[in-house]
C-alpha cells in the first residue's frame, strides 16, 4: 500500500485495502498520531476550497503533521508552469524554481489546480501537476488536477462500502444535473475510473446527448441518454455537472428536467444519493432530495477526513 504519490486510481493497487485502513481511521482517529510526528505537509491552493482544504488539513493533524496552507492565487506570486517560456508577460515566478524550494520546505506537498476549459488539450496534459511531481522531490497529492479528483473519488467509494451491506453489486449510477456555467469534468472522469477499477458495482453513466465524456476513463460503464432508464434499481445515484469534452467546456444542455427529484427516485431501489458539494440548489438537485433521508451527502463530505488520512498515513511510511 506505500505510496510515492497521489494523483489518481493507478496510485492505488488494492482500493479495498485503503477503504478497510481509512474505515480504521474513522473508528479511532488519533491512532497514528507519532507517524508524521516532525513532517510537514504544504497545501497549495491555485483555486478555492471547502472540503478538500479542511479535510486535509484535519487528516494531517490526525497524523500529527504540521499543515501550512498557501492560496497561490491571493498570496504569491502568478506562477509560469511552460517549459521554456519567454516570461514577458504576467507570470513572475516559474515553477521550476518554486517547486523545489517548497520541496525543501515540506515533506509531501499536496497541489489543487483547475481546468481552464478554454483549451482540452493543455488541460488534459495535466501540465501544472506534473511539473512539481517533475521538480518538488518530494511526494505529491493530488487534492484535484484539471482532470481527475482522487480524493474525492476515493472517499466516494468509502461512502458507498460503508452504507452499501447487502452481498451483490450495487448499481450505481453516475447522472449529469443542469448547472448555470460550465463546470469541469474532474469529478466524473474521477469516480467513473474508480468506479471501473473498483469492479465491485453494476455501474451505469447517464447524460444528455453531447456530453460524453473521455473514454479512458468511462471504459467498463453503461452509458446512456435515458436517464429514467438508467435511474430503475439503483442503489446509488451520484448527482453531477461537467461540460462537454469533445467541443470542450461548453454548456449546450442546460433542461430542468434532468435536475433530480424525489419522483424519480421512487424507480430506485430507494436509492442513496451522492453529491461532492458544493450543488447548486434546485438547479442541480432538489431540496426535497437533499433534506431527505436518501441524501448522504454530509456522510460522504465527512469521510473525505479518512480519505485524506490513509492517503497521508501510505505516503508517510513509504517515505519514513
Amino acid at each position: 500500500m506505500r505510496l510515492k504519490q497521489f494523483i489518481s486510481v493507478h496510485d492505488v493497487k488494492d482500493i479495498n485495502a485503503f477503504v478497510e485502513k481509512a474505515l480504521a481511521y474513522k473508528a479511532n482517529p488519533l491512532k497514528d498520531q507519532e507517524l508524521g510526528k516532525g513532517k510537514r505537509i504544504g497545501l497549495i491552493f491555485l483555486n478555492p476550497s471547502l472540503r478538500t482544504r479542511l479535510s486535509t488539513q484535519v487528516a494531517a493533524e490526525n497524523l500529527g503533521m504540521k499543515p501550512i496552507v498557501f492560496n497561490v492565487g491571493s498570496e504569491g506570486w502568478t506562477w509560469e508552469f511552460e517549459e521554456e517560456a519567454i516570461m514577458s508577460g504576467t507570470t513572475v515566478e516559474h515553477v521550476k524554481d518554486a517547486a523545489p524550494i517548497l520541496g525543501n520546505y515540506f515533506d509531501v506537498l499536496a497541489i489543487r489546480t483547475f481546468p481552464s476549459l478554454q483549451n482540452k488539450k493543455d488541460d488534459y496534459s495535466e501540465l501544472f501537476i506534473k511539473q512539481f511531481i517533475k521538480y518538488a522531490g518530494v511526494p505529491v497529492v493530488s487534492l484535484e488536477s484539471s482532470t481527475l479528483h482522487p480524493l474525492q473519488s476515493l472517499t466516494d467509494i468509502i461512502t458507498i462500502t460503508e452504507t452499501f451491506k447487502e452481498k451483490r453489486k450495487p448499481k450505481i449510477v453516475l447522472t449529469w444535473a443542469p448547472h448555470i456555467k460550465p463546470l469541469p469534468q474532474c469529478v466524473s472522469n474521477s469516480f467513473a475510473q474508480w468506479i471501473n477499477a473498483w469492479g465491485e458495482a453494476d455501474f451505469v453513466i447517464t447524460h444528455p446527448e453531447d456530453y460524453e465524456l473521455d473514454e479512458q476513463f468511462t471504459k467498463g460503464a453503461t452509458i446512456t441518454h435515458n436517464q429514467d432508464e438508467a435511474l430503475k434499481d439503483a442503489d446509488f445515484v451520484y448527482v453531477k455537472n461537467w461540460s462537454t469534452y469533445t467541443d470542450y467546456g461548453r454548456i449546450y444542455c442546460n433542461d430542468p428536467a434532468w435536475m433530480l427529484t424525489e419522483e424519480k427516485l421512487k424507480t430506485t431501489n430507494n436509492a442513496k444519493v451522492m453529491h461532492c458539494l458544493p450543488v447548486r440548489r434546485n438547479v442541480e438537485l432538489s431540496d426535497e432530495v437533499l433534506d431527505s433521508s436518501n441524501s448522504i451527502v454530509t456522510q460522504q463530505a465527512s469521510n473525505r477526513v479518512w480519505a485524506a488520512q490513509t492517503v497521508l498515513a501510505e505516503i508517510l511510511k513509504g517515505n519514513g
